[in-house]
């Protein structure tokens, strides 16, 4: 999944990035509201996770910004302001989540997977696939029952892959998925991934290339 954090407290920001990116999610970082916009405008993101008190355009104003135009990216609002009226003023904004300041970052984990989920049409949380089975939530995969000793981007892809359920997933796609806003469009790193898990997955080989379409995982 692709995720923006906008926080203009850096630290903060840099912080929730670097977690969330070892949950193998891609993720983009803005430092104020004005960035937010100018990022969401240009991407694609599952989930949006914004505080609510930035400079240039506050995350409320952000949030309202998205839901105008009909964004189809969850946001979750986060801010130090605890108390009842402040909850139900975000989620009154159409704000989907709203956790307070300081937090428990297993629970924004658990959030922003929750709000994912509400992007996309419902998989289980164990996806399996010609005997490749990947578990979401404890972020492990085997193969015939075999464990695999997967990168966070390694598992991201085929995450990705086996979301699609046997359709061809394109590079544009899985750049956008997988990788983040710093990724040269034009690098071979998909390539380069791709010949890792395939090379760990083993035989016989299930993660084809579709000539003119990209990758998709299966036997036949």
């Amino acid at each position: 999944m692709r995720v923006l954090v906008a926080d203009d407290e850096r630290l903060m920001a840099e912080l929730i990035a670097v977690g969330l990116r070892r949950e193998a999610m891609a993720v983009d970082v803005a430092y104020d509201g004005a960035q937010a916009l100018e990022k969401i405008s240009v991407n694609r993101y599952d989930v949006a996770v914004l505080d609510r008190d930035m400079p240039g355009a506050t995350g409320d104003e952000v949030c309202r910004w998205m839901v105008g135009r009909g964004a189809t990216t969850r946001v979750l609002l986060l801010t130090a302001a605890c108390g009842v009226y402040d909850r139900v003023e975000g989620l009154g904004l159409g704000a989907d989540d709203y956790l307070t300041k300081p937090f428990a970052f297993a629970e924004l984990v658990a959030r922003v997977r929750a709000l994912a989920r509400r992007t996309a049409p419902a998989l289980p949380p164990v996806l399996e696939r010609d005997g490749v089975v990947l578990d979401v939530a404890t972020r492990t995969a085997t193969r015939d029952g075999r464990p695999l000793a997967l990168t966070v981007k390694e598992f991201a892809l085929l995450h990705a892959l086996m979301r699609a359920q046997g359709q061809a997933v394109t590079t544009e796609d899985l750049l956008e998925q997988v990788w983040d806003e710093h990724t040269d469009p034009f690098t071979n790193v998909i390539r380069v991934t791709v010949s890792t898990l395939r090379r760990k997955l083993g035989e016989p080989p299930v993660v084809q290339t579709v000539p003119r379409a990209g990758y998709r995982i299966g036997l036949s």
